[in-house]
């Protein structure tokens, strides 16, 4: 049988949407990399018996551990230690030297930022902190809050509860010390490794791929196979134990062999990855100039490090005053055929590309909305264009959703049509 845990992700900003789940995600992650199969992520907001019930329902599960994020600061909703003490059967204790650590990180911080901070309430606020659960773990603080291990109390059953901090940087700090703990390695011992792998796909339907999963059938044992259809861009991640390398093999195989004409990614790289390797490799130069997409393009070329190496910058023309006095559309073509068209977006990738020194330019013109629209050229419409010395590849697409999805998606189709024109 597999070794499984669970997270649960406490917090009601994360339950309401108000920040978004980054721990959840990033633990699943490093336990599938411990061979430790993720069976629930659970968010729950600050309520001690929401915690409790989510702590019951894994436990009643059978997994083998649990990761709680969050609750750890030092103010009243911060109740994930107390509600996980309780939960083992274990009394919480002051640990003086845990108070001094904290404390100190306190003054440093205070003294860093010319903060000026009550020194009775920062004394109680350091001491919650420093509240340890008898035969627990503490996990040396990152910020201000320290991690725990905390087992079940003698007499009781369950796996050990791993309580972390909520700031992502927190948590992953400690993660090592977690995997070093030797109460996590026991209950993660005979664990075996859990493969995973990527193909990515570009321009197919999710019901083309539903149908070949079925057609292969029992060819598909030992794997599990999940797809996801992403501002398109379909994504297949599979997960298997190593007795199954036959079976992904063979499946990998019938993938690139039915989708050849649209697999762009048989290793789990992303457009992002190929694009920004091509680059490099071919050592050429890019510039942007965007209309509609406000700078998202280059933003997302510039989000990678390393980036300076081959993207030169990129020109927001919004209006067409800018689209011709810095990016060098020509009036009389806007005039003619107006902004948001196949010539004008051409225009903006070969202007972008002279203005700019650049061996590769990418234009990109159209009409957002949720107003803006007309019978010929209806909100959703974007006109985009890459160029090179020897090339002007134009495309035209009408792309569904609000403002927000149009812009999203216009700068997934661009990094498609960079990564065909550098890489066919």
């Amino acid at each position: 049988m597999s070794t499984r845990a669970g997270v649960i992700v406490t917090g009601t900003e994360v339950l309401t949407g108000r920040v978004s789940d980054r721990n959840g995600p990033w633990l699943a992650e490093q336990l599938r990399r411990l061979g430790v199969d993720i069976a629930h992520v659970i968010v729950v907001g600050d309520r001690p018996d929401d915690l409790t019930r989510a702590l019951e329902f894994l436990v009643g599960t059978g997994i083998d551990l649990i990761v709680t994020s969050g609750g750890l600061g030092p103010t009243a909703d911060d109740l994930t230690a107390e509600v996980v003490a309780a939960f083992q059967g274990r009394s919480a204790q002051l640990d003086p030297a845990l108070e001094q650590q904290i404390g100190d990180i306190v003054a440093r911080l205070s003294a860093g930022r010319g903060w000026r901070l009550d020194e009775q309430a920062t004394a109680a606020a350091t001491r919650k902190q420093a509240l340890v659960p008898a035969g627990a773990t503490a996990i040396p603080p990152v910020g201000t809050a320290p991690g725990l291990i905390v087992p079940p109390a003698d007499g009781r059953t369950g796996p050990p509860v791993v309580v972390l901090p909520g700031p992502p940087r927190e948590l992953q700090g400690m993660w090592p010390a977690v995997v070093a703990d030797a109460t996590v390695g026991a209950a993660l011992a005979g664990r075996e490794e859990l493969r995973q792998q990527t193909i990515r796909l570009w321009g197919t339907p999710e019901s083309e791929l539903a149908a070949t999963l079925r057609q292969l059938g029992d060819r598909l044992d030992g794997l599990e196979v999940t797809t996801c259809l992403r501002d398109g861009e379909l994504e297949i991640v599979t997960r298997y134990r190593p007795a199954a390398q036959p079976a992904y093999t063979d499946f990998a195989a019938a993938i690139g062999d039915e989708y050849a004409r649209v697999l762009f990614s048989a290793d789990g790289r992303t457009v992002d990855d190929i694009v920004a390797e091509a680059l490099l490799a071919q050592g050429r130069t890019i510039a942007t100039a965007e209309s509609c997409t406000g700078g998202l393009l280059v933003a997302r070329l510039t989000d990678r490090p390393g980036s300076s190496a081959y993207v030169l910058g990129g020109v927001t023309s919004y209006s067409n005053e800018v689209k011709q006095d810095i990016v060098g559309v020509p009036a009389e073509l806007i005039a003619r055929v107006g902004a948001v068209s196949a010539e004008v977006a051409e225009a903006m990738a070969t202007g972008v590309r002279t203005a700019l020194g650049a061996d590769v330019g990418v234009g990109i013109t159209g009409i957002a909305g949720p107003d803006g629209g007309t019978p010929d050229k209806p909100v959703g419409l974007v006109h985009l264009c890459v160029a090179d010395a020897d090339s002007s590849v134009p495309t035209r697409i009408v792309l569904p959703g609000n403002r927000a999805d149009v812009r999203k998606r216009a700068v997934v189709v661009a990094m498609h049509m960079l990564r065909r024109l550098l890489t066919d």
